[in-house]
Parts: structure tokens; C-alpha cells; sequence
């Protein structure tokens, strides 16, 4: 039986939930079934994985990035076409808001009749300029009228995507991410000795790109509040804040980390592979985002036993019971996340309780093979 001839498009493959929910589904899918292409920009952290994946084509555009510009746009398109006929490609699978919409036109300019395209999180937001905004809701209309199935990752992207009237009702499948929990449940402190962090240290860890969807900036005035709270009170160990990762506004951080006189109290590591590690060794995750569709690294820091205190944004509410596993607080509303994150930086007792609440989920609904599976089904349904 031939088999079928399946084409991932994602912009970059920096480290983030989509590229590493991407490389989980192509790692995943049969290979007796699937034949799989990866169209994707060049570099990125997350490039040597997808390079070690078994019998999978990897096509690294020089002019796929995640700026718009019509020229470098256009070219793309006409790539994309070339090696979707060349490959005689049977369905098409985007990923990311830029590769989704140059992706699916690419698509069906080139005859394909079966494409899919996952949203991690729309592409429009309640933080960009209104005709910003109007400009992304068109273009995901259109593009959703070449989409057979528009996959979501939660329940709140598929309510957000209806209400703007993106495609049709029937178009939406929800498939929630999946992640291999195993990873994560390990106990290390080799992160720890590796900074040189004490064991009777509090470690509070952030994983995001630097740039304002992450909120980075009141990541930092979090910071400060605790910083004023903890002056002469009695806890065992330092409080250290671990930030991983990199992106546009790294200047900016770094100046304002200055202003607040808080580098004694924060580490920047940059962008790092050992994402296991760093939450085993880690007490308390936390986000700051101001929107979302579902941060992957909240199910890992929950599969990792850790307390997660986070802005109410996206589907994060299907994951976190608020005072059960975790606190949600609404964005911006950095004094209400302190004063949530103060009583656990005090107690080691409250931080494991309520990282021992993980909950059945992790395996059941939010697991990899459960993902892997439903995206093999469906690609498999709808090539008939």
C-alpha cells in the first residue's frame, strides 16, 4: 500500500510548544503509513531533533521567518508549491500562524485536497491595535475556507475561533497536546549544582520566549514585589527566580532587572535542551503570558510535581484547578500573583501538597500517545 505523503509547515524550529508538539506527532506517526516532509525556516534550537527523526524528509527554507515581508512571503509561496508537486504531497499540516496561513494557500494553489492546520493560539489578541486585529481574524477566514479541519489544542480557542466566525462549527477538532510524562518525573538536582544553587534555596522557574505575548515585564515586577516581601522575613534558603529562555526583548530585561536591583535574585539562562532537569530541580513554576492557547510548559512542570502559579490566559484553566494545583490571577495583576506565591516560597509542606495534586489528566487526556493517535486517525479518515 503506497503511503501517504504527509507535509508539515511550521515557521521556525525554535523551542517552543509548537515546534515541540510537531516533532512529537511526525516522531510518532507510522512510518509504514506516512511518508513525512518538514518545510521549515533554517536554525533554531530544536533543529537537530528534527534532524534525527527516522525517515523524515527535512526542507529548511532561507527565506521562511516569522516577520512579514511580501517579497520573502512570496517566495516561500512559490517554494512551497514547487515541493509540494515535486513531492507529490497528499495532505498538507500547518503549524503556527505564519506558516498556517502561507502554508494552506501554498496548499491549495498546488492542488492539495486534505489540509489541516493545528492553532496554538490564534493569531489575533485583545493586546493588538484594532485593524491589526481585524487584518488577522480576515486572513484566518479565508484561510479557514481551504482548511478541511482546523485542530485546537482547548476549549478556549475553539470558542474563540467560532465566535470570530473562522470556518464553520463542523471544521473544529479539538486534540490536546500530548506530552511524555516519564521525562518529567524524575528527581535531580544536577541543574542546581550547576549554579550553584543550595538545596535549602527556592527555586521558582519561568521557560519563555522574550517577547510580549510572555509578559516578561511583569515576570520582573513579580519579582520586586517579593523581593519587598521577603526583606526580614525568615525563610530557609534564598529565593532564586530562574528565567529560561531568549528572544527581541533580552536588552530590555536586562535594563530593567538593573533598574529594580534585582540580579542578585534572577538567573537568565537562555534558551536550554534540559527542560527535565531544570523543573526537577526547580520548587515553583510560573507564567506571566497575556495570552495563550495552551503553555505546553504548564503540563510539564505539573507532570514534574510542581505547584504552578499563572495569568488566567487561553485553555490554562483546563489544566489548573485554582487552589487545588495551582493558582490562576488575571493578567497583569502582579500583586494578586504575589500575594499567591509568598505563602509557598514560605511553606515546603504547601509546595509539595499542592504539586502532588497532578491529577489523572496527565496520562489520560494530555498524553503523547493519546495525541500521536488521534492525529493518525484523523489524517487516516479523511485521506479515504
Amino acid at each position: 500500500m503506497k503511503p501517504i505523503h504527509l507535509l508539515v509547515v511550521i515557521t521556525t524550529l525554535e523551542l517552543g510548544g509548537a515546534q515541540k508538539q510537531a516533532l512529537s506527532i511526525i516522531s510518532g506517526l507510522d512510518k509504514k503509513k506516512f511518508k513525512v516532509f518538514l518545510f521549515t525556516g533554517k536554525g533554531g534550537l530544536l533543529e537537530n531533533k528534527a534532524r534525527s527523526i527516522p525517515s523524515v524528509m527535512l526542507y529548511q527554507s532561507r527565506f521562511l521567518e516569522r516577520v512579514l515581508n511580501p517579497v520573502r512571503d512570496l517566495l516561500v509561496f512559490f517554494e512551497l508549491v514547487s515541493f509540494i508537486k515535486k513531492n507529490s504531497i497528499d495532505i498538507v499540516h500547518t503549524h503556527s500562524s505564519k506558516a498556517g496561513i502561507l502554508g494552506r494557500v501554498s496548499a491549495r494553489c498546488a492542488g492539495v485536497k486534505k489540509i489541516f492546520h493545528t492553532v496554538h493560539g490564534w493569531s489575533f489578541n485583545d493586546y493588538q491595535p484594532a485593524l491589526f486585529r481585524f487584518g488577522a481574524v480576515v486572513l484566518e477566514r479565508c484561510a479557514a475556507r481551504m482548511t478541511t479541519k482546523i485542530i485546537v489544542v482547548s476549549e478556549h480557542d475553539k470558542r474563540t475561533g467560532i465566535a470570530a466566525r473562522i470556518g464553520k462549527k463542523s471544521q473544529y477538532s479539538r486534540i490536546r497536546y500530548g506530552i511524555n510524562d516519564r521525562q518529567f518525573s524524575i528527581k535531580s538536582s544536577r541543574f542546581r549544582r550547576e549554579l550553584r544553587i543550595d538545596d535549602d534555596d527556592v527555586l521558582v522557574t519561568s521557560i519563555s520566549c522574550f517577547k510580549p505575548q510572555k509578559g516578561i515585564q511583569d515576570f520582573l515586577a513579580l519579582i520586586s514585589l517579593i523581593k519587598k516581601r521577603i526583606e526580614g522575613t525568615r525563610i530557609d534558603g534564598a529565593v532564586k527566580f530562574i528565567l529560561v529562555g531568549d528572544g527581541v526583548l533580552r536588552q530590555a530585561v536586562e535594563k530593567r532587572m538593573n533598574d529594580l536591583v534585582l540580579n542578585d535574585m534572577i538567573i537568565l539562562t537562555g534558551w536550554r535542551n534540559d527542560i527535565p532537569d531544570i523543573l526537577a530541580s526547580s520548587d515553583i513554576f510560573v507564567l506571566t503570558s497575556l495570552w495563550e492557547g495552551l503553555p505546553v510548559t504548564v503540563l510539564e512542570s505539573k507532570a514534574a510535581g510542581l505547584p504552578v502559579v499563572a495569568t488566567h490566559t487561553g485553555g490554562i484553566a483546563e489544566v489548573i484547578t485554582h487552589g487545588v494545583n495551582g493558582y490562576l490571577v488575571p493578567r497583569h495583576d502582579m500583586e494578586a500573583m504575589a500575594g499567591l506565591l509568598y505563602p509557598l516560597l514560605l511553606s515546603r509542606d504547601a509546595r509539595r501538597k499542592m504539586g502532588e495534586q497532578r491529577g489523572g489528566y496527565l496520562k489520560n487526556i494530555f498524553s503523547e500517545e493519546t495525541m500521536i493517535r488521534s492525529y493518525d486517525e484523523l489524517f487516516s479518515l479523511h485521506n479515504r
